[in-house]
């Protein structure tokens, strides 16, 4: 199974940590098998999380595909100052602690805009959280027009990884970063798009179709 390059250092310290404590059930006392189930467990959920999946699904300019795994928490029209700079659709995907963290380019193009904002950890699944939480986004120019990615930290994330830079080819589907734990990723794009998601539905990064083009 593959994993993101940013988890191996919380990989390890949990392996070792279940190392150590199968070493002390061993040689001191086998009532310590109450505090060795938990370090396995959590050695095993550390692996779990910071997979990093291939993915496959709809690919093309007509097509905007989900950035993040996670179930969708919101979809409404909003006004998007920083890119877009016009009204636009935001769809807000909520990433609970057991979905995979890595997140994808929606669309394929050049990224013209970042900008990381430091911020509050409010709950993810918030809208408010939208506004207030240490975020960091990302202003991609597709075939089809502008899109913004917005990565938003949550009440245990604490450190967001953006990969991409101004002036980038972004490939649909391809890495654009992750968020450690709990987390949010918003996407706002151009009002002429159709939805494909409703609030409530679950969605996979780089698999899940999100919007659509009109042909």
């Amino acid at each position: 199974m593959r994993v993101a390059p940013e988890g191996w250092p919380f990989i390890l310290l949990g392996w070792v940590l279940a190392a150590l404590g199968a070493w002390g059930v061993a040689v001191w006392s086998r009532w310590l098998w109450a505090a060795e189930v938990p370090l396995v467990l959590i050695a095993v959920w550390l692996v779990v999380f910071f997979r990093d999946p291939v993915r496959t699904g709809p690919r093309g300019d007509r097509y905007v595909i989900a950035p993040a795994d996670g179930r969708i928490v919101d979809v409404r029209a909003v006004t998007e100052p920083m890119y877009l700079k016009a009204e636009a659709t935001r769809i807000s995907i909520f990433m609970s602690v057991f979905d995979v963290h890595v997140n994808r380019y929606p669309v394929t193009g050049t990224v013209e805009f970042t900008a990381y904002n430091r911020g509050r950890f409010l709950h993810a699944g918030s809208d408010k959280a939208s506004l207030d939480n240490e975020q960091s986004s990302v202003g991609l120019r597709g075939a089809k027009g502008p899109v913004l990615v917005r990565q938003i930290a949550g009440l245990i994330a604490r450190r967001i990884v953006t990969d991409a830079a101004p002036g980038d080819r972004a490939t649909q589907g391809a890495r654009l970063g992750m968020i450690r734990f709990g987390s949010r990723v918003d996407v706002f794009l151009p009002t002429a798009t159709h939805s494909a998601v409703r609030v409530g539905d679950r969605v996979r990064a780089g698999a899940t179709l999100l919007a659509e083009y009109a042909p």
